[in-house]
């Protein structure tokens, strides 16, 4: 039986090889997992078993397991190397003086899009040896992906007289002399290469000037956009910047890396912000890595996947029962001519184009254009009032708004005289209900500038920098008036890069991605993973209809099928009630082996989450019976990459969607990083993690307590520009050092893995002196009580705890508000509870005693585990309806608004507090022991 085992041992070991070498689809992955599975349950082996891996050729041991004779397989033993020989291999790899390492890693780095990288490998192996033809042809290839093709063409002649029957020396000078004749050359320099704020004074041959500065280091702003048709046109292409010398990246005494918050910058000419819509920022990039890749423009980011994806569908928007389709090459020709009608009316370089209005192609090509013709793309919120419409055209000093109909259009008619830098308005959907001056339909923008010269645009586009502002983000202004957050080009481009790079997306000359674009483009989340990722990639974006979360989002989904999907935690949630729902009616069969197979779904997630690789059989049975019929039902089938964001997601719902083997992966950051800042991935995961940082980016906790828990500070190339025109406000977010200042509390487990425990501001500070997160007491309640939909906690400088409760109820399609009408999944706790209470109605004012016994009950059970006497919860209060958006208490992304709900129910939380020593109250007070 060992010769059977060993040679199972073997056939697994190989098969294990095939699953990951990424050559095969999905069935047949599946298929090979299951015979895996078959070997190891029919041989008793586990490749964990080291003692079957023997030195024996698999021919050997098949012959040993079958009796059989062996094939003849002559190996070849090489004779042992010299005493002298190993003592030189030693001294090289030691001193890491050997060329062809050199050259090996440069081809690495210049694999990495690292090409500055690649130059300084190659620069180590010519002087180790400087008759090694490879190191020069190496180092003219490196310089050719830099747009260098002057410098390329000196190094791929010193190749030929090294080594002159070379083929592909010959081809790439030829290539590199070709590229010269069809590129300018800049006044006082036979390089194609220019300054940032100046032409170069001369060509440079090896070295490199670069900024002196402490993070990593950074290096050059050497722009690279790959894409030969706009290389003559790229004015970023600098080898030289103001600054002094970079020193040699800083290392710690035992050779590691310093982080960012060890260093610190030096005199600069530019600084790493500003709150001047105009102004420019110093990059921050280092010299490996993701942080290495060369800075380009949102044009050159789109130029890029037209040449790459150029016929591949990128936009999808339904009309009646027909999806129509934008290619690329499509999708880039109306983006031109949307900023050429810009350019027309009058849009001024580094002034507001706002977009008011819900998810559509035409939403993208404003955006877009907007920023082609100069300008900075603003989306506005849809449920914003006139007044604050008003206050973000002013900051931004708008001179177009971009509205979706009628509705959207007399917010900005109301306020239109007060706007003095507006000058057009433009509405995308809908018939104009009126002629009006300066106002006009999205048919008739589009032909406002046709007569605008390509020239004249491309002058526009060729003037813009990636350090220089071309998108505002206004944050919501809970607290006080919105910040407009400046996202450089390079923010976006980078970010984008790097955040597809982490969750692994795939380029569409591989398999096409698929998103569906249906959250609020005026947040960053959106605008990343629905605008620029799918730029990045070749993706596919498919619009929902504009009730997506009022219901119709559900058929979407099964229609699209998306490849990828970013749901907020509420959309998870309303997943979550709906299947529960339906769940319940099922027969008692059903309910049972839906039961079991999502215990084994939760078991076996829970097992990889931990390293775990091993599949067992009754896995394979459920996700045959049970998960694929789930995704298939969701419109998840083909989804490898379920993300929530944006807001607190319980415990509960990750645990039910893991149960079901859709694992949900959380990402965190904020409009100020650019969108994410960490991210989970399937390799690395933890629940209730919010992963690890983009590589390139830095995370450091301030001032942790006993606990590991500070405040969550972030660094790298997403981190923004400023606020515009607040520069106090921008003092405030980002410290000397560049670090960007969350306003999160959180901590790091001893993996790394990033838990955020709450919002500084957020945190409730008895008039005793305790700090109470609120966030993990509001967890418990609704996962104690199930029916209960917001549970906020209050207690800000009060002498104990209370709460503010709502009823998951039914939402009407139409407006989004809540009805009196409970839930489905409310109406069955209420029936295990033995009510009968069917609404909110029912219930609240005291009127149903068993539903009040069982809230009570479930928050005294709440306390129980509560660590102090401070952090329990003395008085509840139900309210007569649910939060939401209509109502003001949740923001666009779902997001409870503290403030608002404080301020709407003021009379309510101080009737909490009018009798300290005898509380009185509609609800009971809860004792605490």
């Amino acid at each position: 039986m060992a010769n059977n085992q060993r040679l199972a041992y073997s056939i697994i070991s190989f098969l294990r090889d095939q699953l990951t070498s990424g050559d095969l689809s999905s069935d047949a992955q599946e298929s090979l997992e299951v015979a895996i599975q078959c070997l190891e349950t029919a041989f008793g082996v586990s490749l964990e078993d080291k003692t079957l891996a023997v030195t024996q050729t698999l021919p050997e041991i098949f012959a040993a397991a079958t009796l059989t004779d062996a094939p003849q397989v002559t190996v070849n033993t090489p004779e042992p190397p010299k005493e002298e020989d190993i003592t030189e291999a030693e001294r090289l790899k030691t001193e890491g003086k050997c060329q062809i390492v050199k050259i090996n890693t440069a081809a690495a780095l210049s694999k990495l899009g690292n090409y500055a990288g690649a130059v300084q490998d190659c620069e180590q192996a010519i002087s180790i040896d400087p008759n090694y033809s490879k190191a020069y042809g190496r180092m003219g290839l490196a310089l050719s992906s830099l747009n260098k093709h002057a410098e390329a063409v000196i190094y791929y002649k010193k190749a030929l007289e090294l080594d002159p029957e070379n083929e592909s020396y010959k081809s790439n000078l030829k290539i590199a002399e070709q590229k010269i004749k069809e590129l300018p050359s800049p006044q006082g320099c036979g390089s194609e290469t220019r300054d940032l704020h100046h032409q170069s004074e001369g060509c440079r041959f090896k070295s490199h000037k670069r900024l002196k500065c402490s993070f990593g280091p950074l290096r050059d702003l050497t722009a690279s956009n790959g894409l030969e048709k706009e290389a003559n046109n790229v004015n970023f292409n600098s080898t030289e910047m103001p600054g002094t010398e970079l020193k040699e990246t800083p290392k710690s005494t035992n050779g590691e890396v310093l982080r960012p918050d060890s260093l610190h910058l030096e005199n600069l000419d530019l600084k790493l912000w500003t709150s001047q819509g105009d102004g420019e920022v110093k990059l921050r990039i280092r010299e490996s890595g993701h942080a290495a890749k060369s800075p380009i423009t949102v044009h050159q980011l789109l130029t890029r996947a037209v040449d790459k994806f150029g016929d591949y569908v990128a936009l999808a928007a339904k009309e009646g029962e027909q999806w129509n389709t934008l290619t690329y090459k499509e999708y880039y020709q109306q983006c031109r001519a949307a900023a050429k009608s810009f350019l027309k009316l009058g849009l001024q370089r580094f002034h507001g184009v706002g977009i008011l209005g819900f998810n559509s192609p035409e939403w993208f090509i404003a955006d877009i254009g907007s920023i082609l013709a100069g300008g900075f793309a603003v989306g506005i919120y849809t449920t914003n009032s006139a007044d604050a419409c008003q206050y973000v055209a002013e900051n931004c000093h708008a001179n177009i708004i971009v509205v979706e109909n009628h509705k959207q259009l007399t917010k900005i008619l109301q306020i239109q005289d007060r706007l003095p830098h507006l000058k057009a308005i433009i509405q995308y959907k809908e018939t104009l209900k009126e002629k009006k001056p300066n106002l006009y339909t999205w048919a008739e923008f589009m032909e406002v500038g046709k007569d605008v010269p390509d020239k004249e645009l491309d002058t526009v586009i060729n003037s813009q920098k990636p350090n220089q502002c071309c998108t505002l983000i206004y944050t919501s202004g809970t607290t006080g008036n919105p910040k407009g957050v400046m996202l450089s080009h390079d923010n976006i481009t980078w970010t984008a890069y790097a955040t597809g790079k982490m969750v692994q997306l795939r380029d569409a000359p591989d398999m096409q991605e698929t998103v569906i674009s249906y959250l609020p483009l005026s947040h960053i989340a959106a605008q990343m993973i629905d605008l620029w990722l799918p730029i990045q990639h070749g993706a596919s974006t498919y619009f929902a209809q504009p009730d997506a979360l009022k219901g119709s989002l559900a058929n979407t989904l099964k229609e699209v099928r998306p490849t990828a999907f970013m749901g907020v935690p509420r959309v998870w949630e309303k997943m979550q009630e709906k299947m529960k729902s339906v769940g319940a009616k099922s027969t008692t069969v059903r309910r049972k082996v839906a039961a079991w197979a999502k215990d084994v779904g939760l078991q076996t997630n829970l097992s990889r989450m931990n390293g775990s690789s091993s599949l067992t059989l009754n896995y394979r049975l459920a996700k045959k019976l049970v998960f694929k019929k789930v995704r298939k039902a969701l419109g998840l089938d083909r989804c490898t990459k379920c993300y929530t964001g944006a807001a607190p997601i319980t415990r509960d719902t990750l645990e039910f969607f893991l149960s079901l083997d859709i694992p949900v992966y959380e990402l965190y950051g904020m409009s100020e990083s650019t969108g994410p800042h960490t991210i989970s991935v399937p390799s690395a995961f933890r629940l209730t993690s919010c992963g690890k940082e983009i590589p390139g980016c830095d995370t450091k906790i301030l001032n942790p307590d006993n606990e590991g828990v500070g405040e969550v500070c972030f660094w790298g190339r997403h981190v923004f520009m400023g606020y515009l025109n607040m520069e106090e406000k921008t003092m405030e977010s980002l410290d000397e050092e560049g670090w960007l200042h969350s306003g999160d509390l959180g901590k790091h487990d001893e993996d790394g893995f990033l838990f955020i425990t709450g919002r500084i501001k957020e945190l409730i500070i008895t008039a005793g002196g305790e700090n109470i997160p609120p966030v993990p007491i509001e967890d418990s309640v609704k996962e104690m009580l199930p029916f209960i939909s917001n549970a906020m906690l209050i207690g800000d400088r009060r002498k104990f705890l209370s709460m503010l409760l709502t009823l998951k109820s039914n939402v009407n399609p139409d407006t989004g508000d809540p009805e009196d009408d409970l839930a489905p999944e409310a109406i069955e706790f209420c029936r295990n509870m033995g009510s009968s209470a069917t609404k909110v109605s029912d219930i609240v004012g005291g009127k149903d005693k068993a539903m009040y016994a069982a809230i009570h009950e479930g928050i005294t059970q709440v306390n129980e585990q509560a660590t102090s006497n401070a952090q329990k919860i003395q008085k509840w209060l139900l309210l007569e309806k649910d939060f939401s958006m209509p109502g003001g208490e949740l923001g666009p992304t779902m997001k409870l608004k503290r403030p608002v709900v404080m301020k709407m129910y003021k009379d309510q939380i101080e009737n909490f507090y009018k009798d300290v020593v005898t509380p009185v109250t509609p609800e009971n007070p809860l004792p605490v022991k």
